[in-house]
């Protein structure tokens, strides 16, 4: 019995890695489509959203179907409820992707963020796919460290979100409210989705340490 739950458990983490690799693949795209801009690119990004909420709810049928068939009890149960916080967070991630590419087809023509922050929002791209695959690797091997390692990233992701929000407050800033308002909106976005990578790495810390991160 335990043998079949560990398989289980193992194929829900398979599942859940490749959904790493498709939000950070959407935010890789949505960035494109940001700076290009490209309407065909955010309507690509949106349109496969579906997908990824589809596959989010079949991940949850199935944890909820172990917890029925298994009956885990301590760290197995643990480990399935884990799962299911995991997934919420991932199709987090891939709904800000969303959002991104959203405010990108609401102001094509124009580009939503003016050339002076064009390379903060480049920068926020290049982390958030390397946040993504790195939030892959921890879900596949449960290693605390790697765990950990994300933090680093998130950080820089938040220096980018206040840097980017002092710029729009300056009174040197010459685009307007309407851009202002897209350039916090956007930052927040790419800051979120590290806030939710490193969620489901906390997860890992905990059950494999069961030390809490701050």
């Amino acid at each position: 019995m335990r043998t079949v739950f560990h398989r289980q458990l193992d194929d829900l983490n398979a599942r859940m890695a490749e959904l790493c690799d498709r939000t950070g693949e959407a935010m890789a795209r949505a960035t494109d489509a940001l700076l290009a801009p490209d309407l065909q690119i955010a309507e690509a990004v949106i349109a496969d959203y579906s997908d990824i909420t589809c596959e989010c709810t079949r991940l949850e049928t199935d944890a909820f179907t172990i917890l029925a068939r298994q009956a885990p009890v301590a760290g197995d149960l643990r480990a399935v409820v884990s799962s299911l916080n995991d997934v919420a967070d991932i199709a987090r991630m891939g709904a800000l992707a969303t959002h991104v590419a959203r405010i990108s087809r609401r102001r094509h023509p124009e580009v939503a963020a003016p050339s002076e922050v064009a390379g903060y929002f480049t920068e926020m791209g290049r982390l958030a796919v390397r946040i993504s695959q790195d939030t892959k690797t921890v879900v596949l091997s449960r290693d605390p460290d790697r765990a950990a390692q994300l933090a680093t990233d998130d950080e820089a992701m938040d220096d980018l979100h206040r840097h980017l929000f002092t710029k729009v407050l300056d009174h040197r800033w010459t685009h307007g409210t309407t851009a202002a308002v897209d350039v916090t909106l956007l930052s927040r976005y790419y800051e979120r989705f590290a806030d939710h990578a490193v969620d489901v790495a906390n997860r890992v810390i905990y059950q494999t340490t069961g030390t809490r991160q701050p």
